[in-house]
């Protein structure tokens, strides 16, 4: 009998649970988000802090022509206005030397001019961080880096503040005061780790000062800040220091990344796993404000001058579908908390651990060495398409926004943190062909639109689309790749509309539209007025 009882329990059990399971399958196949926009209802200018800055390796890549090249394509896509990068007094730019008695230094800009030129040409702007040492004025020889950046504090400050008087003022008389005006000079790079700066907290705020000064005494009105310290460090610190002691702080600068530990990678050797915290990355932005705010900074400008989700050159997330949904979400949910969030960085042309022995290899960039443009080069192209003024919106995934010319401009995706945890490391996990499962349907009703007729374009990023990693993967994962294996992976990342018709809006001025969402999907939809 009791042998019967069980086995019924479990018939009974087994049937239950493959119900709740058939429940919860239709229950996503079934699932439907929707988001209802008037267009008549706005919340004002968006806030376009996104594309402000964008990161680049170091000074001397920049001279490079396929730095140049790719350089170009992203500010036509994307837009931004500023761009940062180490090494700018580094001896390979050739910035300083002694005279033959080793007494009287010799300042040399050639190098940066050629740099700088190409930069402001292309209508950026330099958002200049002063490091690293030259070695002529370095009080050791402690370095980081495969291109040896000397970290050390300098062997004379007066020298120090005196290039960088030379410096500020040759780029015046080069660019204009104007123009320097609306520049930013930062100090240093992540100076409270070890292996960016080798002195102390006390020998950095005295480096800020003497830098500081040095660019006030060229002209008042010049931008100074710091401590571009990693993981939001010596934030009050500064603050502090600066006020007590009256040196100038026009900004604060500070960096954060997503994965859970650690902050420097050297050589691209090292382990991380992405955090499952919702509020990784934006939760610290967000503190960093309300503390510059506590301490009656209200006014006072932040620039997270290095953000990503990993703060590794040899991290797969950067190459895999999953970064672009990750990007807008962390945007999203930071609002208007800082001033820019400079993506760490444009290309893969990076060169910390040297130069990398495969076409995807983890880096950072927004395009790999070949101009490949990877599903995180789309979220800023979205970005960059929406219109000036922002529609209201309750929906925390999506911004929807219009033109002065009738345009509507709708992004929406799903973030899903898919990533198993403490079991994984992401350099196993994201180099697997990782398919996306459903989230069901988005659908979208914008009421009171202008009666015409409109052109709708539908793009997408997701798996297998504008996805040229799982390309990759699916190719064998190559060393090397040939010319036609490079076209064929661009044309798998070309960014095309996954469709477009025309649509005609009657007098009721109702748009609506049904798309289907898997995991990490971006959806990119504009409908222009014809």
């Amino acid at each position: 009998m009791k042998q019967i009882l069980l086995l019924t329990f479990t018939i009974i059990f087994s049937l239950s649970q493959f119900l709740l399971a058939q429940t919860n399958k239709n229950a996503l196949l079934n699932n439907q988000r929707t988001i209802e926009l008037d267009y008549n209802k706005t919340s004002g200018k968006l806030n376009t802090t996104f594309k402000e800055c964008i990161g680049a390796g170091r000074a001397n890549e920049g001279l490079r022509a396929d730095w140049q090249r790719q350089l170009a394509m992203v500010k036509q896509d994307c837009d931004f206005k500023y761009i940062r990068m180490h090494g700018l007094l580094t001896d390979d730019m050739g910035v300083y030397k002694l005279d033959e008695q080793g007494r009287n230094p010799q300042y040399n800009y050639q190098y940066i001019d050629v740099l700088y030129d190409y930069i402001l040409s292309i209508g950026m702007k330099p958002f200049v961080e002063l490091s690293f040492m030259p070695n002529y004025l370095a009080s050791g020889d402690k370095t980081v880096f495969w291109w040896k950046g000397n970290i050390t504090p300098p062997n004379n400050y007066d020298k120090w503040a005196s290039l960088i008087e030379n410096l500020v003022t040759h780029f015046t008389e080069r660019y204009g005061k104007e123009e320097i005006k609306t520049w930013y000079f930062e100090v240093w790079n992540e100076p409270n780790l070890s292996d960016f700066w080798s002195g102390t907290q006390e020998e950095y705020f005295k480096l800020y000062k003497y830098t500081a000064e040095a660019v006030k005494k060229v002209n008042p009105e010049y931008r100074i800040g710091g401590p571009a310290t990693a993981g939001n460090g010596w934030i009050e610190e500064t603050i502090n220091f600066t006020e007590q002691n009256k040196i100038p702080l026009d900004y604060i600068s500070t960096h954060t990344y997503g994965v859970k530990q650690g902050y420097l990678d050297e050589f691209g050797t090292s382990g991380t796993i992405l955090n499952k915290d919702e509020w990784s990355v934006s939760g610290d932005v967000i503190a960093v404000r309300k503390k510059m705010d506590s301490l009656s900074k209200q006014n006072l400008e932040l620039h997270y001058t290095e953000w990503s989700s990993s703060y590794t050159p040899a991290d797969p997330i950067h190459d895999s579908y999953h970064q672009a949904a990750y990007i807008l979400q962390k945007i999203k949910q930071i609002g208007n908390a800082a001033n820019s969030m400079s993506y760490w960085v444009f290309t893969d042309i990076f060169e910390e651990a040297g130069p990398r022995f495969t076409p995807f290899h983890g880096g950072f960039g927004l395009v790999n060495y070949q101009g490949i443009k990877k599903p995180a080069y789309y979220a800023y192209a979205f970005m960059n398409k929406l219109g000036e003024t922002e529609l209201q919106n309750t929906d925390n995934y999506s911004w929807a926004t219009k033109n002065s010319n009738g345009d509507v401009q709708f992004l929406l995706w799903d973030f899903t943190n898919t990533h198993p945890g403490d079991t994984e490391l992401n350099q196993t996990y994201y180099i697997k062909d990782l398919p996306s499962k459903s989230k069901g349907k988005a659908n979208i009703q914008i009421s009171n639109l202008p009666k015409g007729d409109y052109t709708l374009e539908i793009y997408k990023v997701g798996y297998k689309h504008n996805d040229p990693y799982t390309a990759y993967l699916n190719m064998g994962k190559p060393n090397q790749l040939t010319k036609d294996q490079v076209s064929f992976l661009k044309e798998q990342s070309d960014g095309k509309p996954l469709k477009e018709e025309t649509v005609k809006i009657k007098a009721n001025g109702v748009f609506a539209k049904n798309l289907s969402i898997n995991e990490n999907d971006v959806l990119f939809v504009q409908l222009k007025k014809q």
